[in-house]
């Protein structure tokens, strides 16, 4: 099933970054985001919104990342939809707890908005 990544749903609570990312993704990439600033507004959207992919950064106030992952995993929807985690904690036993919690990929923080689309479309390509 090789489809073409096109839907990101993005979870980003500092609006400065969100803003750079979603420049990056929506209009220089092209991609359909649908950016939310908390895990519980993610959980709010994600459904209807029917990502191919999420994007979900690690440190956020109240609902963090993982915390977010396991209630995106919660709707049956969503169990398969591949997960990237963004965030500045890339040690390797760091990276590989993200993996484990069932990440397809992290990107490490600060990103650099030239690369985030391709990082993202070769993560996506693994996976298919």
């Amino acid at each position: 099933m090789n489809r073409e990544l096109t839907r990101i749903l993005y979870v980003e609570d500092d609006p400065d970054i969100q803003a750079i990312a979603m420049m990056v993704l929506e209009t220089i990439s092209g991609f359909v985001v649908e950016a939310c600033s908390c895990g519980g507004d993610a959980l709010q959207k994600a459904v209807a919104f029917n990502p191919d992919l999420i994007l979900l950064d690690v440190m956020m106030p109240g609902m963090d990342g993982p915390e977010t992952l396991k209630g995106l995993r919660g709707f049956s929807e969503l169990e398969k939809t591949p997960v990237v985690f963004m965030t500045a904690k890339v040690q390797p036993q760091e990276v590989q707890a993200y993996i484990e919690m069932g990440a397809v990929g992290v990107i490490a923080k600060p990103f650099d908005p030239m690369t985030l689309a391709q990082q993202l479309r070769d993560i996506w390509g693994r996976q298919q």
